[in-house]
């Protein structure tokens, strides 16, 4: 069965809240610590609703390294039976590398967890569960910190992108395609936005390429406006 899960905007608080020092602060990105986005979540067909939140949590040092703590949560169910994701990445905003990655889901079928650290200089990734792998880069990034990442791309018309960025080899290549444009009605207010397709490698959550939509803003800020992807199962983001 075939599953879109959709992610809408329902609320964004005040965006830009410095806690580092001018001269730790990457040039140019369009997010920081203190951004806090919450949606609404639907999962077409079985009608489950719920809501989640995306934020930049306040600066951590993660090895000695300054990172800035990436969130991304759901709950969704239908009367009694939820499912829930817990997502979070620690990411060098300065390299835009992942250091860490951590991830809880929780359903009616299946729980699953990772916990990672990621070595960039070393160009290798170590699980708590005894896995462990090469790094084909040394700017590395995982399914949540690869979204921040692409609202610091530049899109034209037609442009397409294959990024070999994920710390797990067999994940890569990741392409990224900007498809169309959009004006989005949420409750926190109507957006023009772009609409950019992603296409992942993901074997435990897709048969074959996974696609996600994301209407990001067509501004300098590149919010999130919306997130679509489509599942063949609830275990999924």
């Amino acid at each position: 069965m075939m599953i879109i899960s959709r992610f809408t905007l329902a609320l964004s608080l005040p965006l830009f809240v410095a806690t580092t020092s001018a001269a730790q602060q990457p040039p140019c990105l369009p997010f920081q610590p203190g951004e806090r986005l919450e949606y609404h979540v639907h999962v077409d067909r079985m009608g489950a609703t719920g809501h989640g939140a995306m934020w930049v949590a306040a600066a951590e040092s993660v090895r000695g390294i300054g990172t800035w703590a990436l969130h991304f949560e759901t709950r969704a169910g239908v009367g009694p039976i939820t499912g829930t994701d817990r997502t979070a990445s620690w990411l060098d905003p300065v390299k835009m590398a992942s250091l860490r990655f951590v991830k809880h889901e929780r359903h009616i079928l299946a729980t699953h967890d990772d916990s990672v650290e990621i070595f960039p200089d070393e160009h290798r990734w170590r699980g708590a569960d005894g896995s462990a792998g090469d790094v084909a880069t040394d700017a590395p990034l995982d399914e949540l910190s690869f979204i921040y990442f692409i609202r610091t791309l530049p899109f034209t018309d037609d442009s397409a992108t294959a990024f070999v960025r994920h710390f797990e080899a067999a994940r890569n290549p990741e392409s990224v395609r900007l498809v169309g444009r959009e004006t989005i009605r949420t409750k926190a207010g109507t957006f023009e936005t772009l609409i950019v397709e992603m296409r992942v490698q993901d074997p435990r959550h897709y048969k074959g390429d996974g696609i996600i939509r994301i209407n990001l803003t067509d501004d300098a800020r590149r919010l999130p406006v919306r997130i679509e992807s489509r599942l063949p199962t609830l275990g999924g983001t």
